[in-house]
């Protein structure tokens, strides 16, 4: 019994091995011996391949739910061409074509006047009815060539991000955003019209060999297109009322560093870059450009103090408006002494003095580790193009008017990006985290790498106690500072802080004394964040960032609650 069960199993094998043998030989046949001859009658068609043909990875968004939504992907279409050497009565083939096509009647016929040129183009990205009819008119010498090209399906949306692609001499590559940071990955081989199973197979195989980073795959972003829009309509209507330069926003998980909204206005349509009269707008300032924060440091400030267990939020200092540092005077925003105070009213009010008073007493070498622990200085690593270091020279190479200054977030200079990642150590427990756009590469081979960060990966920079103490310090903030307490949230624990700036005359030195930044970040709910919210705005006609930006980050936070569906936590 035994024994013929053997012989059914080998009989098995050959018959397996004969099919396997027949495919791969009609394959021969049909590629190498007879190649030439069916690509000769494919090439008597009026459609033809045409090879290359430009292909690309897609990029996409991810909903709430882990829904996907096509962020960049291709569009198929045809190029109308003419071989004038074989094209009958040239008014006649006009004629027909223009029924279907529009054609400018000169150019055409200078075009089919060029007997000694093969290949002549008409029009491109035609669409499959205009195709067919041309088809059918089967006209001698007119050619129908696939085509492919990128598409952005929702225009401006997340812009910034997303990046396009464009010509670098005659190669079409990832020119912005993450077109241009995973262009190793979204690029493809052009293999022509008719892919072939096992080139496609074989050549990536060979990539996998030399190393995943040149591997063709699509990418999974984690931006979710409905709290983009929201962060983008509010950024909108920001620069619109208060005639903002520049307005921009960040919403991310302060734990696992997922951005799930990022955004700078003015924005543009990738889908007509070329129209853009100022490619400055092209431009990533949430990772490119560094900025002064101003006030929105002296968190940071107060939570170094407390974790050097120098301070307490109920310590106290006598405040007098002003402060003598050197041969200089540091003011508070409106000159204005308050007597005794605690480190919480230093929050509270937003008082220069109080800040710099712990920076003093901290001293520079302390106060400078805790910035530099913060990441202020470094690049984040997030996965976009471009991204540019902190700027801390002058706290660096300064003395004590220079400490006092960096203390309230003036005289060093950070990326939007990067002061997100430090503000979300005061929330999650004490750690930086890792900013990240992109959760998953898959890969055209049939695997993916997901990008998960845990706990374990990321730097502590401060205490849980430290994160816990100043979560409660701006917690208060909200419900009884921010805007008199009035935007507080019964329900929901917020907290919070704004910052005001002035902006740097790098040609004069010194100052502006009319021109500002404004800042706004806050998360929640507090004590167990899911959101961690950054604003600013550049050069906003109005005084202060409570004006500015307390309603568009109220909004914001209603929305995210609402859409995500977050329970009370209070």
């Amino acid at each position: 019994m035994k024994s013929n069960f053997e012989r059914r199993v080998r009989f098995l094998y050959v018959i397996l091995f004969l099919v396997a043998l027949l495919c791969v030989g009609r394959l021969y046949f049909l590629q190498i011996v007879y190649g030439d001859t069916y690509r000769e009658k494919a090439n008597s068609e009026i459609f033809n391949g045409s090879p290359p043909i430009f292909s690309r990875g897609t990029i996409y968004y991810s909903g709430k739910n882990n829904e996907l939504a096509s962020a960049a992907t291709l569009m198929s279409g045809h190029i109308l061409s003419i071989n004038p050497s074989l094209l009958p009565e040239a008014n006649e083939v006009y004629e027909k074509l223009s029924a279907i096509v529009p054609l400018d009647k000169d150019i055409f016929l200078k075009k089919a006047s060029r007997l000694g040129d093969p290949y002549e183009e008409l029009a491109r990205r035609l669409g499959e009815n205009e195709t067919k009819k041309i088809a059918d008119l089967k006209i001698k010498g007119v050619g129908l060539y696939k085509e492919q090209w990128r598409v952005y399906p929702s225009d401006n949306l997340a812009s910034h991000i997303i990046g396009f692609v464009g010509y670098n001499g005659d190669s079409i590559e990832g020119r912005y955003g993450l077109e241009r940071y995973y262009d190793d990955n979204l690029k493809k081989e052009d293999r022509g019209s008719e892919k072939n199973f096992f080139v496609e197979i074989f050549s990536n195989a060979e990539k996998f060999k030399k190393g995943g980073g040149e591997l063709e795959a699509d990418i999974v972003t984690t931006i979710d297109p409905a709290s983009e829009r929201m962060l983008e309509e509010e950024l909108e209507k920001v620069s619109e009322e208060f005639g903002s330069k520049i307005s921009g926003g960040i919403i991310m998980n302060p734990v696992t560093g997922e951005i799930i909204a990022a955004a700078v206005n003015p924005d543009f349509n990738p889908n007509k870059y070329g129209e853009e009269k100022n490619v400055s707008v092209f431009s990533n300032s949430l990772v490119e450009g560094v900025y002064e924060m101003g006030s929105i440091v002296k968190p940071l400030t107060v939570a170094a103090g407390i974790d050097s267990h120098l301070f307490t939020a109920s310590t106290t200092y006598r405040d007098e408006g002003f402060l003598k540092v050197g041969n200089r005077t540091i003011y508070n925003f409106d000159k204005v002494g308050r007597g005794v105070v605690s480190m919480q009213e230093v929050l509270s009010q937003s008082l220069n003095t109080g800040v710099a008073t712990i920076a003093l007493k901290m001293g520079k070498k302390k106060f400078e580790h805790y910035i530099r622990e913060f990441g202020l200085g470094d690049e984040t690593g997030v996965d976009l193009p471009s991204e540019a270091a902190g700027l801390l020279k002058n706290l660096e190479k300064g003395g004590d008017v220079e400490l006092a200054n960096a203390s309230f977030g003036q005289g060093i200079a950070v990326t939007p990006i990067a002061m997100t990642r430090a503000l979300s150590a005061l929330g999650n427990g004490g750690f930086l985290p890792n900013p990240h756009v992109v959760k998953e590469i898959k890969y055209d081979l049939g695997f993916s790498k997901k990008i998960v960060v845990t706990p374990e990966e990321m730097k502590r920079v401060i205490s849980k106690e430290t994160s816990e103490e100043i979560t409660r310090m701006l917690v208060e903030v909200v419900d009884k500072a921010l805007k008199g307490g009035t935007v507080k949230m019964e329900h929901y624990s917020v907290a919070a802080k704004t910052g005001t700036a002035q902006i740097a005359n790098k040609e004069g030195g010194g100052y502006y004394p009319d021109r500002y930044l404004h800042s706004f970040f806050g998360y929640f709910p507090a004590y167990d964040p899911k959101f961690i919210i950054f604003l600013y705005t550049v050069e906003p006609n109005a005084d202060y960032a409570s004006n500015t930006l307390t309603i568009p980050f109220i909004n914001i936070v209603k929305f995210l609650i609402n859409y995500y569906e977050i329970p009370p936590d209070r």
